[in-house]
């Protein structure tokens, strides 16, 4: 009796021990752009089973390894969606990163902090500023993760396809004061459904409005229509969306990947009839999938190659 409860107590432990390092904080120290508030991170079960997350404080990476046999090398970071609001953390997040492993792709789950006026200084920047530190974080650690620190890409839904954008055009200032050098450039951008301009024309309104406020100045809307502010040096772009989406534009996309061809980017688009919004790894009005289309663009770049 005494060997079993031994036994057990060791596999919870190893348990714990597994779970522990499968969850990294994004700093080490204290959190930038922050200030003291009760704000208290709040996480949701649907009946689906679907896990959302809002007022995040504290921002993590939820770590996914492949089979050591299938690593290649690549990474990739992932941003889910939810309107800048809260994070749809399964459908969005970890359903495609285990996807990912598959590929041989360590796959990395953001829980990016949320624009929040009580627990931010500058509730615009916090977002980008941890996909920024997350990318800095992979890269620092790429031999610990067995990674290849010029094969990381960031891959966003919706508001998080927004936030990869950004991340995706906005680095050659990063954002915030910092003194670390360590690139924040992702080596290629995966936008799926996602908020790209804050035009009045185009914008998700929900997702301008909880990142700039109710009224954005014009600075303010150019700096974060993402299509704006694409230029050469703009990562390699994979996009996906669907024409009846009624809550990001479809046009969203276009414009993004208009604006690549113009700055020789290069860049592949598909686009789907019918889906909306939302539909996370699985468009059910197709038999065609998106992950598979993605798979051969990531192999024809050689990002799958060991």
């Amino acid at each position: 009796m005494k060997k079993l409860l031994a036994t057990l107590l060791m596999i919870g432990a190893a348990t714990h021990l597994t779970s522990a390092q499968a969850v990294v904080s994004l700093y080490s120290g204290t959190i930038p752009n922050s200030i003291a508030s009760d704000v208290k991170e709040t996480s949701i079960t649907l009946p689906n089973g679907g896990v959302r997350v809002s007022n995040v404080v504290q921002p993590t990476l939820q770590v996914f390894r492949p089979a050591k046999d299938k690593a290649n090398g690549t990474a990739v970071i992932v941003c889910p969606g939810g309107g800048y609001v809260r994070l749809s953390m399964d459908h969005e997040g970890t359903d495609v990163a285990r996807r990912l492993t598959e590929l041989g792709i360590t796959a990395f789950v953001l829980k990016y902090r949320l624009p929040n006026d009580h627990s931010q200084v500058d509730k615009a920047t916090a977002p980008l500023q941890d996909a920024q530190q997350a990318l800095r974080l992979v890269r620092q650690k790429a031999a610990e993760y067995g990674v290849n620190p010029a094969r990381i890409g960031m891959m966003g839904f919706s508001a998080g396809g927004h936030l990869a954008a950004t991340a995706g055009t906005h680095f050659a200032k990063p954002a915030g004061e910092t003194t670390d050098n360590t690139s924040v450039r992702p080596d290629f951008l995966v936008l799926l459904y996602p908020v790209i301009s804050f035009t009045d024309s185009l914008a998700h309104g929900g997702s301008r409005k909880s990142l700039l406020g109710d009224a954005p100045t014009p600075e303010q809307i150019r700096l974060y229509s993402n299509e704006q502010q694409v230029t050469a040096q703009t990562p390699p772009t994979f996009l996906v969306h669907a024409q009846d989406d009624k809550t990001v534009p479809v046009l969203n996309s276009v414009r993004f990947y208009e604006a690549c061809v113009q700055h020789r980017v290069p860049a592949e688009m598909h686009l789907y009839p019918k889906g909306g919004h939302g539909f996370g790894l699985n468009n059910k009005t197709t038999k065609d999938s998106w992950m598979d289309r993605l798979q051969n663009w990531l192999d024809a770049n050689g990002w799958l190659t060991k």
